[in-house]
């Protein structure tokens, strides 16, 4: 009979629940928010089964594979873009399920509740695939999957198991011999943490936001796929991009406090792997090999059987794929082969607190932001790290750091904290004494792609003219300043103002503004591109043609080489402006527009 007196020796897998017959084994729920199996005497035969295959009791003599060590190490991303867009990695899982789907086979993974609780889920439906896909980071529940799972297995069905290492351990106790139709998958899990926190954290974004959760992303990839951000969309059209660690629940999940008691001795680390195939991110696939990396997320592949390496040969036309060391993916996935440290803060405490208030006010107390520092040291580093970045974009250069002093301490130039205006030695300046220049993000004006161009980079602003450089809502290129390339001319002229949010530029951009010219943030530019909203002083005698009007370019925008934007254009946000286009007319939102005169050529377009 099980009866759990240490829950570090109980990791919730629920196979317990699943192997009694007399269904005498119900889930008990703890003030942590964590299930533990409840034995009801009455109905209990003490047959033993839900000792027999209890992972915990009998990892010695489950810790058994074909190798003792993977048989390949590979990195791999998918081929369709929208899969590895959508995945957690690289897409790898999606491949896998695929190809089960496509010999008739069943798959199983973790899916949300409409509470964004998780449980376990399977089935043959490939449609299935966009909610199975991607991360939860919470534990599942996986009561009713193994008997399914045991059943398909015996009436000659094929299925492919993915969940934690001990939720796929536990498959195997369960079903007390392998079977050929069966692929278990398991991923690199760091630790699963409390759906309790998870829902008191979405209690907390709700209050803040004013709207009802209605979609959860753990690892969206908009801002990349290393930013690690947690986005949230809301009733009421409201979205939360939580990065990192600025993110409330992610900085918790780093202290350890609320990830399972059993997660900090977990004893399916290591080696051998219990399963047929591992998945995982491949951090540090940048120093292996950037051909794989763009920052939308790469998969680690582990094949640990027989049966791994020959489910792969039916995957990998999905995949652009390439085999690397074993060694080369430990510095990045420590969690492969170590536990999780205890949680230095008061973990009983925490949960107390947790049930007397709201998430956020526990937060407060156990893991605020760590505050800016102030005083002589914060401004000291502030300085040097100004030097550094000047130092890296143009070498030891009097000419250009006479520019920078120049422009950052001209009478019309507002700065914002840490702002700066940095310039080449190349740069030309025709500026009027009443222009104003307001920086809320620092901009690299002039930047040179090969040492020893002389290509000049030009800024001239007449009487009355303003030029603003914007640190808007969160992009993927919020990190360093607005990058605006060598043979750049941008002509202010009229009284006009230019507004540019958060982004890059190419080479070679021509701007002419005498109005009003606005660029959204994570807006890039390619070589080349003209934006114009005038024409200069010639006209066309022609009721119909504009000879200024103000253009706006939306958020997260692509203006391919060679592209033209003409006066009085609304280029809506996530749209494609193609190679030499000329946009005359309004682009809609998330279109691609091509040719002379710009059409467009497709709707509903998305990007990276």
């Amino acid at each position: 009979m099980i009866n759990i007196t240490d829950k570090s020796k109980c990791c919730g897998c629920c196979a317990c629940v699943d192997i009694c017959a007399h269904k005498a084994i119900t889930l008990k729920t703890d003030i942590e928010g964590f299930w533990y199996p409840k034995v009801n005497s009455n109905l209990c035969t003490d047959c033993g089964l839900c000792s027999k295959i209890c992972p915990e009791l009998h990892i010695d003599e489950l810790k058994t594979n074909d190798y003792d060590q993977p048989a390949k190490t590979i990195a791999a991303i998918h081929k369709r873009m929208n899969v590895r867009w959508d995945s957690t990695s690289g897409g790898a899982f999606s491949a896998l399920a695929d190809a089960m789907y496509e010999q008739g086979g069943y798959v199983s993974g973790a899916i949300y509740n409409d509470d964004f609780s998780v449980r376990n889920y399977i089935s043959n439906n490939p449609e299935d695939l966009v909610k199975l896909r991607s991360s939860k980071y919470l534990q599942s529940k996986a009561e009713g999957l193994y008997t399914e799972i045991r059943t398909l297995l015996r009436n000659g069905e094929k299925v492919l198991a993915c969940g934690t290492p001990c939720q796929m351990v536990a498959l195997r106790s369960f079903l007390r011999k392998d079977y050929e139709n069966l692929i278990i998958v398991d991923f690199i899990c760091r630790g699963v943490n409390s759906p309790k926190v998870y829902r008191k954290y979405l209690d907390s974004l709700e209050r803040k936001h004013g709207g009802k959760v209605v979609y959860v992303k753990a690892k969206n990839k908009e801002l990349g796929w290393r930013n690690l951000t947690r986005k949230v969309v809301f009733d009421n059209g409201a979205v939360y991009y939580g990065v990192s660690m600025e993110d409330d629940f992610r900085r918790g999940y780093h202290t350890n406090v609320y990830c399972r008691p059993s997660c900090y001795t977990c004893q399916y680390k290591g080696f051998p792997r219990m399963s047929d195939i591992t998945i995982a991110d491949y951090w540090g696939i940048e120093k292996v090999d950037p051909n794989l990396d763009n920052n939308i997320g790469t998969s680690m592949i582990l094949l640990n059987s027989k049966k791994g390496e020959d489910f792969f040969e039916l995957v990998k036309d999905k995949l652009e794929y390439r085999e690397t060391s074993f060694q080369s993916i430990l510095p990045g996935n420590p969690a492969l082969v170590s536990p999780l440290s205890p949680a230095k803060i008061d973990r009983e405490q925490f949960f107390i607190d947790l049930d007397k208030g709201t998430f956020e006010e526990v937060t407060e107390k156990y893991f605020p932001l760590t505050p800016q520092k102030t005083g002589i040291t914060r401004q000291i580093k502030n300085f040097v790290k100004k030097l550094l970045l000047f130092n890296n974009i143009y070498g030891l250069s009097f000419k250009a750091y006479y520019n920078y002093l120049k422009m950052n301490h001209r009478k019309n130039t507002t700065k914002a904290a840490g702002c700066d205006f940095y310039t080449a030695a190349g740069t030309v300046y025709d500026i009027h004494p009443t222009a104003k220049i307001t920086l809320n993000k620092s901009i690299i004006f002039g930047n040179i792609g090969v040492k020893g161009m002389c290509l000049p980079t030009c800024l001239k602003m007449t009487a009355g003219t303003t030029l603003e450089i914007h640190d808007g809502p969160l992009t993927r290129y919020d990190t360093g300043p607005y990058n605006l390339r060598y043979g750049a001319y941008i002509e202010i002229v009229n009284g006009g103002k230019l507004t540019i949010g958060q982004g890059a530029a190419n080479v070679g951009l021509t701007i002419m503004c005498a109005k009003e010219v606005t660029i959204g943030n994570g807006v890039r530019i390619g070589r080349n591109v003209s934006i114009r909203d005038w024409n200069g002083p010639h006209v066309i005698v022609n009721d119909t043609y504009l000879n200024h009007a103000p253009v706006k370019i939306g958020d997260h925008v692509w203006l391919c080489t060679g592209c033209s934007i003409m006066p009085g254009v609304t280029i809506g946000e996530g749209s494609v402006v193609a190679t030499n286009a000329v946009v005359t007319k309004d682009v809609p939102p998330y279109s691609l527009v091509a040719g002379t005169p710009a059409k467009v050529i497709k709707s509903n377009n998305e990007w990276y």
